[in-house]
């Protein structure tokens, strides 16, 4: 099967994304249509970056926006890769969720409004938040690919 080309990704755009659910069903893999437009969630303990220790950066699957640095994710024990802070203060936006009979913050990207995941106020410091993020929205480059790259456009 052909792999679709996403238009919306990219990894140094800041330009916010409209496209309509039938384009992100088009463009997107299921299992990350699924999270970032149907507001789905991956099972506890199964994603693929819920665990790791690697050093990098975290962007979102959807449109490339950066998100995350793995400098500031942490182990919670809730099973979903858990971070602190995000990269900057417009890399998510934050909606109310009253859904499933809790009141929660859905932590959304800030560029393309693709679900992340939820923040929670029981996190470490400095920010006592703990970002509780589905490994299937994110994409991860490790820090010294992203070095490479830089040394390679001198």
């Amino acid at each position: 099967m052909e792999e679709k080309k996403n238009p919306a990704y990219s990894r140094t755009d800041t330009t916010k994304v409209n496209l309509t659910d039938d384009e992100w069903k088009k463009t997107l893999p299921k299992d990350v249509y699924e999270i970032a437009r149907q507001k789905g969630t991956e099972w506890a303990f199964t994603g693929k970056y819920w665990n790791s220790k690697e050093k990098g950066t975290y962007y979102c699957a959807a449109c490339g926006n950066p998100l995350f640095v793995s400098d500031t994710k942490f182990e919670s024990g809730c099973g979903w890769p858990s971070f602190y802070q995000p990269i900057s203060k417009t890399s998510v936006i934050y909606t109310p969720d009253n859904t499933h009979g809790m009141t929660r913050t859905e932590v959304q990207c800030g560029r393309c409004k693709a679900h992340l995941g939820h923040v929670f106020d029981d996190g470490p410091p400095p920010t006592g938040l703990r970002y509780c993020i589905n490994s299937v929205i994110l994409d991860f480059e490790k820090a010294q690919d992203a070095e490479k790259k830089f040394k390679e456009k001198e």
